[in-house]
């Protein structure tokens, strides 16, 4: 199985969500495009406990925490999707977007294009907040737009049920998991996610 995780926006959760189905998974790891340091791999990498899982290197690192096109831009780096290939593994594996869906990849391309490109199933990470709904509801029709095929949503923060409920009727998917907003984030508390996402994939 190849799963590909993006979001709704910056900062959803997608690392976390990505830590928590690699851990379920005992998957293998991957961010095509890193924009700044510290680096997300390093992040999921310390809340996975299973020892099977491989973290394969990024394909592009890029020094400023921007947009992958202005990152690239300011570091003299040509990004394009042509140049982006899945990396082998006998194992399942989990591919974690850059942003949100939308993010420019170079000046006509998205990251949203990479599962559209490998024809893999995207999972949507959707935090809750004032204009989430709106945010969300973009994003799922740009997926059924470009046909990407979607597993399910997970929503991140504090329960929100008539919003969950307005996206979910929209979606056409399930939601796979929802993230409670955590005090801290542990090795143990993703353990306990793992075991939930598992039984709805």
């Amino acid at each position: 199985m190849k799963i590909f995780i993006t979001a709704i926006g910056t900062d959803s959760g997608k690392s976390l969500l990505s830590a928590i189905l690699t851990e379920a998974l005992e998957a293998d790891y991957w961010k095509p495009i890193q924009a700044g340091l510290p680096g997300d791999t390093d992040y999921v990498k310390q809340l996975v406990s299973n020892k099977k899982s491989n973290f394969i290197p990024e394909a592009y690192v890029l020094n400023t925490p921007a947009s992958p096109h202005y990152a690239a831009e300011v570091d003299g780096v040509k990004l394009s999707i042509v140049n982006f290939h899945l990396p082998e593994t006998g194992n399942h594996l989990v591919i974690e977007g850059a942003g949100g869906a939308l993010v420019p990849v170079n000046n006509e391309e998205f990251v949203i294009d990479l599962p559209q490109k490998w024809k893999i199933p995207v999972i949507l990470v959707a935090n809750l907040y004032l204009g989430s709904i709106n945010h969300t509801l973009l994003t799922l029709n740009e997926l059924q737009r470009r046909s990407i095929e979607l597993k399910g949503i997970v929503f991140n923060g504090n329960a929100n049920p008539s919003s969950e409920s307005i996206i979910l009727q929209h979606a056409n998917a399930p939601c796979l998991l929802r993230i409670n907003q955590e005090k801290e984030i542990t090795k143990e508390v993703v353990r306990n996610y793992a075991k939930e996402i598992l039984r709805n994939l």
